[in-house]
């Protein structure tokens, strides 16, 4: 009775505990966003300017930070 006792108020809080770092992630993940639109907005002014190299290589910049 005491294990079960243990066992469920550990369950119980360690789910509050992790329920904290959702806006922790959800800051992280609204950072890469912010990012990866600065660097898909330069990639297009590169394109538009005829700098397709450069902007290949910013796009598959933007497209690394969602990738891992």
């Amino acid at each position: 009775m005491r294990k079960l006792v243990l066992i469920l108020s550990f369950v119980l809080f360690s789910s509050s505990v992790f329920a904290g770092s959702c806006p922790m992630m959800a800051k992280s993940i609204d950072a890469k966003i912010a990012e990866a639109q600065k660097l898909r907005e330069a990639g297009m002014k590169a394109h538009d300017s005829g700098e397709h190299k450069k902007s290949v290589e910013l796009l598959n910049k933007a497209l690394e930070m969602f990738k891992g």
